[in-house]
């Protein structure tokens, strides 16, 4: 194996979901400076926007115009077909998770996804949103941050739609501080009272099939404002460029970032020093994880396999690794739902946790069965928990019986045909999937035991065993 091997796997790991087979094939022939070109040259070209929805479900000005109870049934009817879209739009970002060349971007986009947490009644502005993020994954932090605080979701979900002259809104001045960009202690309660003025008249309008952001002069505070000590007649766009000029903005992003990319303890010499870069190239996403990647820090034996992974990478992994389709796609929906990461649906304004949040006692078991259940089409024995929200019930099954799945085995044998032992073979398989060549307990293995003679059975049932360990569901 060449020297490059395990840090090209670690950096798809980390900077993707995985290798997948076509491109285990390959590392041996590449060096890590190639390898780490390729991933941001397929990730470079902007990205065709997801689309389920050409227009909103329904004009707003019909709505009006019905009967009481003609209200009351259209707005059933528009839960359901939400639902349904989101649930489409769900799997579509997923089969491009899986599928597309551009695993950086949208690693990425998972990850602000999760940092610009909103949950999503219109299956149209949940795409309108995914639309932007995607769009600015890789780009300026700064563009990122004004279209996400002109986006139709967020602003009705955090409440700015109702943010008027007369009676100021604070919840999307609150979050765009707290959580969005400087972290707490960085602010004062003055600070969030000025700055929703500020953002008063920021809105959403729906007119001719579209939906927008739209600024309501009407509505809005002209009076002057103190922010971080400075008067003027401050507006939102004003804001933001305050906040970004704080070099704490910089930091925050940076330290969360690496969390979600090189370790859940940040090393904060390392993370200053990417901030104050970061803070001097005007936050340009790509220079700061191309320092990262770049960096002979991030290639250390104590980043490899060191985070949990969340759902939907264990989801993508075993899709990657091999070679997996699902042929009833919404069963994804289900395992999302177990394991508590349902795309578009993030459980608060905050996002989800992560790390060791991701594991629990019924989680773990789920996530070392499901191998078993996937390959053998074995019966499911678990229910998704209730998370209590009408709006979001529908969004999967709370039981499936079982999956329907494709394996590529034949083309992950053709990867491992130039390894002329078992043990090679074994040695190999066991760095595709865990990323180490260290002998396993031979209790590990033993389902696999008896194969030996059957070189397709002994490939499934050593895959089945390797994803099966505790180790795969480390990155």
């Amino acid at each position: 194996m060449s020297k490059s091997a395990p840090l090209i796997r670690h950096l798809y790991q980390r900077a993707g979901f995985g290798l997948d087979i076509q491109t285990m094939a390959q590392i041996e022939k590449i060096p890590l400076k190639k390898a780490l070109q390729q991933l941001f040259e397929q990730s470079e070209p902007p990205p065709d926007p997801l689309i389920v929805l050409e227009k909103p479900l329904l004009d707003p000005d019909k709505l009006q115009a019905m009967s009481k109870e003609e209200r009351r049934t259209t707005a059933q009817q528009l839960r359901k077909q939400n639902r349904e879209a989101i649930k489409q739009l769900n799997l579509a970002w997923l089969r491009q998770m899986a599928t597309g060349k551009a695993v950086l971007r949208e690693k990425m986009a998972l990850f602000w996804h999760g940092h610009f947490a909103t949950q999503h009644k219109s299956a149209f502005m949940a795409q309108l949103q995914l639309q932007t993020i995607r769009r600015y994954a890789l780009g300026s932090f700064r563009d990122l941050l004004l279209a996400i605080a002109q986006d139709p979701a967020m602003l009705l979900f955090l409440n700015n739609q109702q943010n008027r002259k007369q009676k100021p809104n604070e919840n999307f001045a609150r979050e765009l501080m707290e959580l969005f960009t400087l972290g707490r202690g960085h602010y004062t309660e003055q600070d969030i009272r000025e700055a929703a003025r500020a953002f008063t008249g920021w809105g959403v309008e729906a007119e001719d099939g579209e939906t927008s952001f739209v600024f309501r002069e009407k509505q809005h505070d002209f009076d002057s404002k103190i922010f971080f000590g400075q008067e003027g007649n401050w507006g939102g766009e004003d804001i933001l460029n305050m906040i970004l000029a704080r070099p704490e903005t910089a930091l925050f992003i940076v330290r969360k970032i690496y969390r979600y990319l090189v370790n859940d303890t940040p090393n904060e010499t390392i993370v200053k020093a990417l901030a104050e870069k970061f803070y001097q190239t005007d936050y340009d996403i790509t220079t700061l994880l191309k320092a990262i990647f770049e960096a002979e820090w991030f290639y250390q034996p104590q980043h490899f396999a060191s985070q949990i992974k969340s759902p939907v990478e264990v989801l993508i992994g075993l899709q990657n690794h091999l070679g997996l389709s699902f042929i009833q796609e919404e069963g994804q929906l289900f395992v999302q739902k177990v394991l508590g990461q349902m795309l578009l649906n993030p459980p608060n304004v905050a996002g989800w946790p992560g790390g060791k949040n991701w594991i629990d006692s019924s989680t773990l078991l789920f996530r070392l069965k499901l191998p078993s259940i996937l390959f053998k089409a074995e019966a499911i024995e678990i229910e998704a928990k209730e998370d209590g929200d009408v709006d979001t019930k529908n969004l999967g099954n709370d039981k499936l019986d079982k999956f329907s799945c494709q394996i590529a085995w034949e083309d992950l044998a053709a990867m491992l045909e130039k390894e002329k032992t078992p043990a090679q073979k074994q040695s190999k398989l066991q760095f595709y999937l865990l990323g180490t060549n260290t002998p396993l307990p031979p209790d590990y293995l033993a389902v696999s035991a008896g194969n030996e003679d059957d070189p397709l059975a002994w490939l499934k049932s050593t895959a089945l065993a390797l994803c099966s360990l505790p180790e795969y569901q480390m990155s």
